[in-house]
């Protein structure tokens, strides 16, 4: 099976694959304004990317970043569809990324999760150097200094 990450510009793959996100039981916090989230993705990742991977050209996972500053981005909607979990993508989404926001001159990227909901994730962050800077309500702040990484 071949995997490759690209960016895309497909909306109705993007927004399918961030819908399927969405359903997550106990991911609805991370879903605040999403519809107006959908009916924008040019103008809310403006400055950033959506990368999606497809796996033998089915699009099977996605994430994406948005500009915050000039040296910094906000990692969102990290997903990988249940069926195709298990076999690294999550890694290879997660370096496309930063390799990404680094390619575009940002400095680091931030996000939060909610270890509680996305355990394997957050596990995934740590070991690829993402550090936790905070924790509220369960709501994990992370960051990674994209000018230390390989």
């Amino acid at each position: 099976m071949a995997f490759k990450v690209n960016e895309c510009s497909d909306t109705e793959v993007i927004k399918a694959l961030f819908t399927e996100y969405s359903h997550i039981k106990g991911a609805e916090s991370c879903f605040v304004s999403f519809d107006k989230e959908l009916n924008d993705l040019e103008g809310f990742y403006s400055g950033g990317a959506i990368l999606v991977g497809f796996e033998d050209d089915e699009p099977v996972a996605c994430v994406a970043f948005r500009k915050i500053n000039g040296e910094t981005c906000e990692g969102k909607r990290l997903f990988i569809k249940p069926e195709n979990r298990g076999k690294g993508y999550a890694r290879i989404m997660i370096k496309a990324m930063t390799d990404k926001a680094s390619e575009l001159g940002f400095k680091e990227v931030v996000f939060t999760t909610k270890p509680e909901v996305m355990r394997v994730g957050y596990g995934l962050y740590k070991r690829m150097g993402f550090e936790e800077l905070s924790e509220d309500n369960g709501i994990v702040s992370m960051r990674i200094d994209l000018c230390g990484i390989k």
